[in-house]
């Protein structure tokens, strides 16, 4: 995490220690009270280790050999217009909250705060990220009121802040105050419609308001503030960063899914109201739309080949039914239209075969042993006809 405000909540690994202020520490506590600054320790004597003297012990500043150097260039990554010692500790913090160091990041943050104040740094942007920052150490260390109260100083300093709107939000539901929480989440979308975590969050919070308020839920919300076109726009104008693309590109082909399987829905439902009424014709339309979105729907080749058959288009409806074999295997609609088919098409045996796989996938379907009976008697009969039209030698 090049910068924490920069990255969403809860992407760090790891598990945070419990944050505890200890004196000397120059942090600030939960409370926000701060505490005394470090003292300086007096550095140990070359080759002393815990007061012992050690023998071949490397000089100060030397790196002992074979073990490679610790890349510290992080820290002194581009930081806003913090001063070099502040956004040290900036990077710092961040560094530490990307390796799932998140009580250790915290102090980073609660140093750089303070080191503002101290020096009269008026800066709302570098400040808003500060206070985003430390939200979200809060936040994974469960400290949901001090995370809502810097997100809070956050978006005072830059209003419609996307991250602590979104980390408030998040504070906010894990203390089951689910009417701000839906507030926050609902002005994030304003902002931003590709954050995936506030759509599945105003799901699942409706469902507790409803529970919760009844139908007047929405007349107990505190009210949503408008955010600025201005606003949006300027929004829209950042650059994407790759976790924001595959969030939006998730949610686009979410929706596009959802939007196509109502859209099946509804066709495949128009043509079976349509096959019940008698018209055919109209049907197929609804049947041939509905295999445009979903092509290895074996329900919709069994449906159009009802209307096939009632066309007597027979061969159409034996096609549907092989398809739908090829799909299902062991479909006993498929078997049964198919005989229907191989019926209208005067392939009696072809037809008898499929009737008999009917009848052994269920012995109880009523309509195939009659249907049996009828296409045996037709085959029958078509032999003794073949036989009478056969020229004695």
């Amino acid at each position: 995490m090049g910068n924490t405000q920069e990255k969403p909540s809860g992407s760090g690994g790891g598990g945070a220690r419990p944050y505890q202020a200890t004196a000397g520490s120059g942090t600030r506590s939960r409370g926000g009270g701060s505490v005394e600054k470090p003292q300086t320790q007096r550095a140990p004597e070359k080759g002393v280790a815990n007061g012992t003297q050690m023998e071949n012990s490397p000089a100060c500043g030397q790196e002992e050999k074979g073990r490679p150097a610790v890349d510290t260039s992080y820290l002194d990554a581009p930081a806003g217009a913090l001063p070099p010692h502040l956004g040290r500790l900036k990077n710092e913090g961040n560094h530490l909250f990307k390796h799932g160091q998140f009580g250790d990041a915290l102090e980073k943050y609660t140093q750089a705060i303070d080191g503002c104040a101290e020096a009269g740094i008026d800066s709302p942007e570098d400040l808003c990220i500060l206070y985003s920052n430390r939200a979200a150490c809060y936040l994974k260390d469960g400290n949901s009121r001090d995370c809502i109260q810097d997100c809070t100083k956050a978006l005072e300093l830059q209003p419609y802040s996307l991250k602590p709107l979104l980390r408030r939000a998040m504070a906010y539901e894990s203390l089951e105050r689910y009417r701000k929480a839906y507030v926050d989440y609902k002005t994030v979308l304003q902002i931003d419609t590709g954050v995936q975590a506030a759509h599945d969050s105003i799901h699942r919070i409706t469902k507790l308001l409803i529970e919760q308020d009844g139908p007047e839920w929405r007349e107990k919300l505190p009210e949503i503030p408008v955010v600025p076109l201005s606003v949006q726009q300027e929004h829209r104008q950042k650059p994407v960063s790759i976790e924001q693309a595959q969030a939006r590109a998730t949610r686009a082909a979410q929706e596009e899914g959802e939007r196509k399987e109502a859209r099946f829905t509804l066709l495949k439902q128009g043509g079976n109201d349509l096959v019940k009424k008698g018209h055919f014709e109209e049907a197929l339309e609804k049947y041939n739309e509905c295999l445009t979105i979903k092509p290895d729907e074996c329900s919709v080749y069994t449906n159009r080949a009802i209307c096939f058959l009632k066309l007597s288009r027979f061969k159409e409806a034996k096609q549907d039914c092989d398809s739908a074999l090829q799909l299902e295997p062991g479909n006993k609609k498929a078997f049964y239209r198919r005989a229907l088919a191989y019926k209208g098409l005067q392939d009696y045996l072809s037809a008898s075969s499929d009737l008999q796989e009917v009848l052994q996938l269920d012995p109880n379907i009523r309509e195939a042993e009659q249907e049996l009976e009828v296409v045996t008697s037709l085959l029958r009969q078509s032999l003794m006809d073949s036989t009478a039209h056969t020229p004695r030698v």
